[in-house]
């Protein structure tokens, strides 16, 4: 009877070990498409400035929407840096103001010298049409002397009045020349004050730029979240000294993740942007949790297969790389998380 029974029991056993090589035979047929890791687009968010970390709120887990405020640096040093600039600012203002009320004297004075000195280019012009007059008359009298029909009393008064215009043309050249003279130097004057003059506005538009640079710099002191998601890791503590470019997070939307895989080309024809695919993860057991997504890129170039990354042929040397989007369902893929691929 017991060997019966253990005859059996053989029996059974044999059954049993056919059906598990048949399942494992059937398992084996049906392996995934592809093979891939999820990916996450990760953003490290590190100090824009230096200075103290006086405010830090975030924590690993944490989820963060954009805009968010994640801490602070200490702006002292910047607030009084923008003190020192502002003071600078109304130094040059004020100078500019003076130099402004300088400019509009001398440009009146200068304007008013260049008046006398047209108002004499004139009078000479009057006085050498009097010349020229003068002149002909001059040598109207001559002949009339040689003729006897003028007497030397009228030649020697026309000869008298040639060299009294001609003695008055000759001043007025002289007095136009220095009024000339006069209006160099004030013009001289006025474009020294009028370079002064840029010179303070130019100092006035240095000082804008510093105050509005540290002003930047102050907004930047405040460490706002740039995008939505789950902080992944933290580097910095509140207190600590930071540096400008020094990581204090990192943060990525998990909400919606990339899975990368890869395909070989006789796959790749069936693999087009907007196909849809099956994800599916271990959850241990024998058992898989499947997610459906759809592929967003296929690469154009070919590459040869990644060391970690299993193909449908592993004979294949040479893959190319395919994006699925998966929205993460109750936060089930993580990042590095190696997953099966079945297209559709």
């Amino acid at each position: 009877m017991m060997t019966g029974r253990v005859r059996r029991v053989g029996r059974v056993g044999r059954v049993g070990l056919v059906l598990a090589l048949a399942a494992g035979a059937c398992a084996r047929s049906e392996q995934p498409d592809a093979y891939g890791n999820v990916e996450a687009t990760e953003v490290v968010v590190s100090s824009e400035v230096g200075g103290q970390l006086t405010t830090f709120t975030v924590e690993e887990g944490q989820t963060l929407a954009a805009g968010d405020t994640a801490g602070a640096v200490d702006p002292t040093q910047l607030t009084l840096q923008r003190q020192q600039a502002m003071a600078q600012r109304e130094t040059a203002a004020s100078r500019v103001n003076e130099v402004d009320h300088q400019v509009a004297a001398l440009t009146a004075q200068r304007d008013a010298l260049q008046a006398q000195h047209d108002a004499a280019v004139a009078q000479r012009s009057a006085l050498q049409a009097q010349l020229e007059i003068a002149r002909r008359n001059h040598e109207r009298m001559q002949r009339l002397y040689a003729q006897q029909a003028a007497t030397a009393q009228q030649l020697d008064q026309a000869e008298r009045d040639d060299r009294v215009l001609q003695e008055q043309i000759k001043a007025q050249d002289a007095q136009i020349a220095a009024q000339g003279r006069q209006v160099a130097a004030q013009a001289a004057q006025v474009a020294a004050a009028q370079q002064q003059q840029r010179t303070a506005q130019t100092q006035i538009a240095a000082a804008d730029a510093q105050v509005a640079q540290v002003d930047d710099r102050i907004k930047r002191a405040a460490i706002t979240n740039p995008s939505a998601g789950t902080v992944l890791v933290t580097y910095a503590k509140p207190g600590e000294i930071v540096q400008p470019g020094q990581p204090l997070y990192k943060i990525a939307d998990v909400g919606t993740v990339d899975v990368r895989a890869y395909v070989t080309e006789p796959q790749l024809a069936a693999v087009k942007v907007g196909k849809q695919a099956r994800v599916s993860v271990d959850a241990g057991n024998d058992n898989h949790q499947t997610l459906n997504g759809t592929v967003s890129w296929v690469s154009s170039q070919a590459e040869f297969t990644p060391t970690p990354i299993q193909t449908r042929e592993e004979r294949a040397d040479l893959v190319y790389a395919v994006k699925i989007r998966v929205p993460n369902q109750n936060g089930m893929l993580k990042i590095g998380m190696p997953v099966d691929v079945d297209f559709q």
